[in-house]
């Protein structure tokens, strides 16, 4: 289960990269007006000696923020909804202009294996995984693929824990004779050999 970077994000680091390019130690020629551009920007650095964001950093800094939030929230509904099924969490993260690590994807690992011979364990598994992979306000497309699995697996459970309960069913009302019957023979059959052997 997992989320991705939205495109305004990737849209907006790119003038942020290609900034760090041309700044680079091959570009030694500026023109006078890229001069004065970087003197300004020397004057404008902060009492520390450190250069504020631009305007434009601060804004792909906001929304790396956001984007970080969202995507930890995301994860935490599916962790906390998932309990003991879940087997951890990981996120994807990018480096924003500020040189600080945001989340910008995420994915909680959930085991979704059916309990083996217990069809109840598996049916009630199964809807704590489908519970887990809607948790969040937005599922992913991938949460629902999870969530449909999981109906699956529980319907898949149903119809063998049905087959079950029909053989006990079965079994219970089977006529006593009828239980130690040899296959292939029938009651009367049976009786005369009986007879036979008291005999």
């Amino acid at each position: 289960m997992s989320a991705a970077v939205p495109p305004v994000l990737q849209q907006a680091l790119e003038p942020t990269l290609e900034a760090q390019r041309s700044s680079g130690p091959n570009h030694a020629q500026h023109s006078p007006g890229v001069e004065a551009q970087h003197e300004q920007e020397r004057q404008a650095k902060t009492p520390e000696g450190v250069q504020g964001p631009s305007p434009e950093e601060q804004r792909v800094i906001a929304e790396l923020q956001r984007t970080d939030r969202e995507v930890r929230a995301h994860e935490n509904a599916h962790l906390a909804a998932a309990g003991g099924l879940a087997r951890g969490v990981s996120f994807q993260y990018t480096t924003g202009p500020d040189g600080r690590q945001y989340a910008v994807g995420g994915e909680v690992s959930i085991d979704t294996s059916p309990v083996s011979g217990d069809p109840e364990a598996t049916i009630q598994k199964a809807q704590q995984i489908r519970a887990a992979a809607s948790a969040p306000a937005n599922p992913s497309g991938q949460d629902r693929q999870v969530a449909a699995h999981a109906a699956q697996l529980e319907a898949a459970a149903r119809i063998e824990l049905a087959e079950q309960e029909r053989e006990e069913v079965d079994e219970q009302t089977r006529p006593q004779d009828d239980r130690f019957a040899p296959v292939g023979e029938d009651a009367g059959a049976q009786t005369e050999r009986i007879l036979d052997l008291i005999a």
